[in-house]
């Protein structure tokens, strides 16, 4: 499970998570920072990433252009990257369900 966690995250979510989620990436990581929504989507959907956001825009982008990528979006407000990685971990088999299956697109996080 490939995860492309994006700027609204800390880069330091990645050291947290690669024991369950070994090949993520930060966008940092691959020249995206700051990129605008539409080219990490692309970069995500190239590269087989799901992206994970605290971000509604990506959401939105889910319902509009359908998958790949497939979201997963962080409903929380301000947390720690600990509580970030806590709750991603917890819920890595809802995760690995909605990337098995092939009409979901979308899995929100509280």
């Amino acid at each position: 499970m490939k995860l492309l966690l994006d700027e609204n995250l800390s880069f330091r979510l990645v050291r947290l998570v690669q024991t369950h989620f070994p090949e993520s990436t930060h966008v940092k990581e691959v020249g995206l920072s700051q990129a605008d929504d539409s080219v990490v989507w692309e970069f995500a959907r190239v590269n087989g990433f799901v992206i994970v956001s605290k971000d509604a825009d990506f959401h939105q982008l889910a319902f509009v252009k359908g998958g790949p990528p497939k979201i997963i979006w962080i409903q929380r407000g301000n947390c720690t990257t600990d509580m970030v990685a806590e709750l991603v971990i917890r819920n890595r088999e809802a995760i690995r369900s909605m990337i098995d299956n092939e009409e979901s697109v979308f899995l929100a996080l509280r």
